[in-house]
């Protein structure tokens, strides 16, 4: 089966607002490489790198769905490593839809969202503003805190690293999957005992300890798995398109 890529664009503009969703001005929401046309197959992948791209390739994919798209270096001439990520994909007639912070906070098939239900967060609730919107969730639970860190290692599959600044047992986790750490002082005002999120700068560790608030790093690569997984199926879903991922963990 094949659908035209406009189609497929377009329905997911709207499905994410990413005209209405703020953001870094180098993540460049929507499409940022076309194809010939029609789409076939669908790939996801947290990065829109070399490898990823050439696994896409590889599958027979015609459109890559991402998190983190080509554009974070800011500007650059297409030559080197940039300009084969582009030109494979041109080569290749592959086109590369990219969502960051749309996809982050989306209420269905966000990262964050995902991730706190599979964590077994309850009555989900917005925070972690970002120029006025809410990125994360934060919802309730009554366990304790090495009980959930076993819980989220099982869930993103490595060993995550606790900042052990919180009480003991938990009530309010929030979740801001990636560099999520600037939401550190939002959770203590709206009383979370707990941050999960990917990683975080060296004064984090720090800052947690002096806000008497648990931070647990699951890492930025493995938080960031369940949007575009997700975002993918929807799509494969809706337009009954084949669709894989192409797993290229950072350790990150």
């Amino acid at each position: 089966m094949s659908v035209p890529l406009t189609e497929i664009v377009d329905y997911l503009d709207r499905y994410l607002h990413v005209a209405d969703v703020p953001d870094d001005e180098r993540a460049i929401n929507g499409l940022q490489v076309g194809n010939r046309g029609s789409v076939t197959r669908v790939v996801a992948s947290v990065d829109a790198c070399e490898a990823t791209i050439t696994d896409a390739i590889s599958r027979k994919a015609d459109l890559m769905v991402v998190h983190h798209g080509l554009f974070w270096g800011g500007l650059r001439p297409l030559t080197g490593v940039y300009g084969r990520r582009v030109r494979l994909l041109m080569e290749h007639s592959v086109a590369l839809y990219a969502s960051h912070l749309p996809l982050d906070c989306h209420p269905e098939v966000g990262n964050n969202a995902l991730l706190a239900r599979k964590l077994g967060l309850r009555d989900l609730v917005p925070f972690g503003t970002f120029e006025g919107t809410q990125i994360g969730f934060w919802g309730a639970i009554d366990e304790g805190r090495d009980a959930l860190v076993t819980r989220l290692q099982e869930i993103v599959g490595g060993t995550p690293r606790v900042v052990p600044a919180g009480p003991i047992r938990l009530a309010k986790v929030g979740v801001v999957t990636g560099a999520g750490t600037s939401a550190l002082t939002e959770a203590v005002e709206l009383g979370l005992d707990t941050l999960i999120t990917g990683e975080g700068p060296h004064h984090s560790f720090l800052e947690a300890e002096e806000l008497g608030v648990n931070v647990v790093y699951g890492g930025h690569y493995a938080t960031e798995t369940f949007g575009v997984r997700a975002l993918a199926a929807h799509v494969g879903q809706r337009f009954n398109l084949p669709w894989d991922f192409s797993d290229h963990p950072t350790g990150m």
